[in-house]
């Protein structure tokens, strides 16, 4: 099991960029494939960003692609998500999520119900 804490949301003006962390807890991060989620006030849960267990493989949900990157640094337990070009749809809570039990040959994974685990959340407001 791991345990997930992100950081770095906070309040930014429409076209700035900001930062997530989501750090982990464990001695298995690398064995984890690693999401980032978010939720807005009224709507579901969406997908935002997925990376491989290695960092070699990133997919991006369509309305981030091009503005947000996913990383990952195994050996700081870490993932991050850098996102440029806010703006005020991208307003949600950001949670950073691990799956560790996906099926064979599958390196990233969209769908929230492969993911075991899960971290608290870090508000995101993008003011206009």
């Amino acid at each position: 099991q791991v345990q997930l804490v992100e950081s770095g949301g906070g309040l930014v003006q429409a076209g700035d960029s900001l930062r997530l962390s989501c750090a982990a807890s464990g001695r298995t991060f690398s064995s984890y494939a690693m999401g980032w989620f978010r939720q807005a006030p009224g709507k579901e849960r969406e997908f935002v960003a997925a990376i491989s267990r290695s960092g070699g493989n990133t997919y991006y949900a369509d309305s981030v692609a091009g503005r947000f990157t996913i990383s990952r640094d195994n050996a700081k337990n870490t993932v991050y998500l850098q996102m440029n070009s806010l703006q005020r749809p991208d307003t949600a809570v950001y949670y950073c999520a691990a799956a560790g039990n996906l099926n064979p040959n599958v390196v990233v994974t969209t769908l929230l119900s492969e993911y075991d685990y899960w971290g608290q959340g870090t508000q995101v407001t993008v003011s206009s």
